[in-house]
This record gives C-alpha cells, sequence and structure tokens, in this order.
C-alpha cells in the first residue's frame, strides 16, 4: 500500500549522522527560529517493558539533544501510576498502553480527558504464558486449554492482563474467543502489573498471563511456564504501545510534540537497523534504571529468536519491530479503530462510537507527518488505514467497524 523507499531512507542517515557531530548547529538553528521546542526538559514515563527502547535509545543516543531538549525518562509501578500522572500533568507523555488511552478518552479507563497518540513506539514483541502447571496436564496451545477449562466449573482458572482496556487484554480475549472461550463467562480475569507476572503465577494467583517481554521469557527461565502463543501469532503486525500524552499538551507545545517524536523516530531507526544494535540496546535496557534484569532474558525475543519453553524453537517471521522504515510508527487511524470495535465487543462500551472521528482526533497524523519530514527519508502513507489478517482469518481494514465489532459469535453477555 505505501511505498518506503529505501535510497531516500540512505541518504537521510547520512544527513542525520552528520547532524549528530554537529550537535551545536542542530540546535542554534532552532534558537534562531519560531519551530524552536517551547520546553527545555520532557519528562516522559515509561514501564520496564522492552517494548520502552526508544525512549532509552533516544535519551541514550543523544537523540534527544539533535531535537533540541532534554528527555527525561521516569520508571513508574503500573500503568494505573502511569495514567494518574500523564493525566495530572506530572508526565508530559508516556510509553503508554493503546487501549489505556483510547479508554481514557472515553472514560471507561478513568475520568474522560482528551488525550492525543503522538506515534506507535512498537509493533508486535508480547505473548501469553500458561503455567507449567497446566503443561503437565498436557495443555499447549488455546485448543487443549478449551478441552481443560470445559472440564470443570465456568470460572474455576483465573488469567491475567495488565489493564482493563490495555492491548493485553485485548490480546488475551481474542485468544481465548478464537478457541471458543469466553474471558468474562468461562474463566476469571485480574490485572496485575507487568513486573509482579512472574512472581503471582509463582505463587499460584493464576494460570496464564498476557504481558510484554521480558516478563513471559523470565517464567521459562524460572521454569514456572511456557509460552502458549505470541501476540503476532493473534494480529502480525499489531500495534503495541504508543507515545500519548494530553490534548491540551499537544496544543500548548506543538514544536516539543514535534521534536519528541522526531528524536523517537530516530532512536527506532537505530534500533532497526542491525542486530547488533538491538543487542546494544538489549544491553542498556537490562540496566537497573530501565528494566534492571538480565540481558539474557531481552537479547533472544527482541532478535526473532523464540523458545517456548516445551520444547519448540524458531525465528519469528513478525518479531518485534520498532522502524520499519517509518511505517511501525505512523499512527493509524485504523490501529485505533480496532481497540474500539473491541470494547464494543466485550461490553466496555454501550453502543457503537463514532469510530472514524474519534481515531482521527485521537491520532495526531499532522504531528507524525512535521516530525518525519524534519528527520527525513520517511514517506507518508497514502491513507491512514490499513489491512490485516487476524489469527481466527478475519480481516481488518478500518472500512466498516461497526458491522466487524458485531460480527463476532463470542462476545460479552448483554453486550
Amino acid at each position: 500500500m505505501v511505498e518506503w523507499t529505501r535510497r531516500r531512507f540512505l541518504q537521510a542517515s547520512a544527513l542525520a549522522g552528520g547532524a549528530m557531530m554537529l550537535p551545536g548547529l542542530m540546535q542554534t538553528a532552532w534558537a534562531a527560529g519560531s519551530d524552536k521546542p517551547e520546553l527545555d526538559t520532557v519528562r516522559v514515563g515509561f514501564i520496564p517493558l522492552t517494548d520502552c527502547a526508544p525512549l532509552a535509545i533516544a535519551a541514550y543516543k543523544g537523540f534527544d539533544k539533535k531535537y533540541g531538549f532534554t528527555l527525561v525518562p521516569t520508571k513508574e509501578a503500573s500503568w494505573a501510576a502511569v495514567r494518574d500522572k500523564l493525566v495530572a500533568g506530572e508526565l508530559d507523555a508516556a510509553h503508554i498502553l493503546y487501549g489505556l488511552l483510547y479508554g481514557l478518552e472515553l472514560g471507561i479507563a478513568g475520568k474522560p480527558k482528551q488525550m492525543a497518540n503522538l506515534m506507535t513506539l512498537n509493533q508486535n514483541g508480547q505473548a501469553i504464558t500458561l503455567s507449567s502447571e497446566l503443561a503437565q496436564q498436557g495443555v499447549r496451545d488455546v485448543e487443549g486449554l478449551k478441552k481443560l477449562i470445559g472440564q470443570q466449573a465456568p470460572g474455576s482458572y483465573t488469567f491475567a492482563h495488565t489493564f482493563p482496556t490495555g492491548t493485553h487484554a485485548m490480546w488475551l480475549y481474542y485468544w481465548l474467543a478464537s478457541a471458543g472461550i469466553n474471558p468474562f463467562d468461562d474463566v476469571r480475569t485480574v490485572v496485575v502489573p507487568p513486573p509482579q507476572m512472574v512472581m503471582n503465577m509463582r505463587i499460584g494467583n493464576m494460570v496464564g498471563f498476557c504481558v510484554g517481554e521480558p516478563w513471559n521469557a523470565r517464567a521459562i527461565n524460572d521454569r514456572i511456564g511456557f509460552t502458549a502463543a505470541t501476540s503476532q501469532s493473534v494480529w502480525p503486525e499489531h500495534p503495541e504501545k504508543i507515545l500519548g500524552t494530553r490534548q491540551e499538551w499537544v496544543e500548548s507545545h506543538p514544536n516539543t510534540a514535534r521534536a519528541l517524536v522526531s528524536a523517537l523516530l530516530e532512536a527506532q531507526r537505530w534500533i532497526d537497523a542491525s542486530p547488533q544494535n538491538k543487542q546494544e540496546t538489549a544491553q542498556l535496557l537490562a540496566r537497573r534504571a530501565w528494566l534492571n534484569t538480565k540481558e539474557q532474558y531481552l537479547t533472544g525475543r527482541m532478535l526473532g529468536e523464540y523458545d517456548n519453553g516445551v520444547g519448540q524453537r524458531w525465528q519469528d517471521t513478525n518479531p518485534i519491530r520498532f522502524f520499519g522504515e517509518g511505517a511501525v510508527s505512523y499512527p493509524w487511524h485504523s490501529d485505533g479503530m480496532w481497540f474500539l470495535t473491541q470494547f464494543r465487543r466485550w461490553g466496555l462500551l454501550k453502543t457503537d462510537p463514532d469510530y472514524a472521528a474519534i481515531a482521527k482526533r485521537i491520532n495526531r497524523t499532522d504531528i507524525w507527518q512535521d516530525a518525519a519530514t524534519a528527520v527525513g527519508g520517511i514517506s507518508t502513507p497514502s491513507s491512514p488505514l490499513r489491512s490485516s489478517r487476524l489469527m481466527d482469518g478475519t480481516v481488518w481494514n478500518g472500512t466498516d467497524p461497526k458491522a466487524y465489532a458485531n460480527s463476532f459469535a463470542i462476545h460479552r453477555t448483554g453486550a
């Protein structure tokens, strides 16, 4: 659908490299012009997950300075904390769950607040982990899980995700429903912050969870669980974390918003440029200031090297992606609309919203376009809609969201 020109990308990379050698020149240009960032420092919250990588690299490699500001990453304990601090203005922006931001806009993830999605930070890279106890009972996939659940009373098995309207909830629900398991009627679900997933499974609080890395790899290392599915097996090239903020912040600081997206675009491009860069990124993320974990839990899956913990190994064709010549970062309207269809499916929305209008309002393609132009070598898609085929064969392209939302046989009772 979109032609991402390789020659322009290489030319822009050379220009960017030269600019990095003369950071003072870049800052002087902004200081003399009307597009200078309104803020000298930008506080961006993050949860310790592999997909916060663009923030880490932007700060570590000085891409923030290149665009005239200082990025101040702040580690948070839970998505609820990110939400509260972002809404209160304690954070300028955040590495945030796609569905959390949309839930805030609609008032189903907290007090309604007009929000803005400035860019997608990554695609793919999450997973669904089931306990070793289930593996011992012969469960290896969702079909085996369906048989086991059917032998017990509804609600006998508990599963965890990270936030009620978040991406992990939506991947878990979609995966369960693909095998005829109703996530609201047949099992029990709870919310657990990402860093607490492994500990809670270890003590038996749940038999499965959906979360970002490195916690799925950590569960395998600790021999308490195995990877039953990757999120990219549910939806190849799905959107995951985004750069979220308040609409009022963007309106008050448009130049800063553009500079922030520009710096993160540069970081995304650097990460995806080579396996060596991804390994260096993993080394950085393992440090105490970021994930405070072992590098070995990060590197393999960042490179697309998977071991599910029960005998299967593979090189994933849809590993975590950060740049994709710019296509990853574009705030596609259809991506945002998909979450709205799932909110409707699962009864989080009682009526059909104006899908297209909400996505157009939240997903700031204008800011992204300005940033992409500043970075250079990044083409703009010809349409804000893209087409995807999910695990059950359904095609999502954003053209008829109401019909799509109502097409699923499994949905929340009363929705």
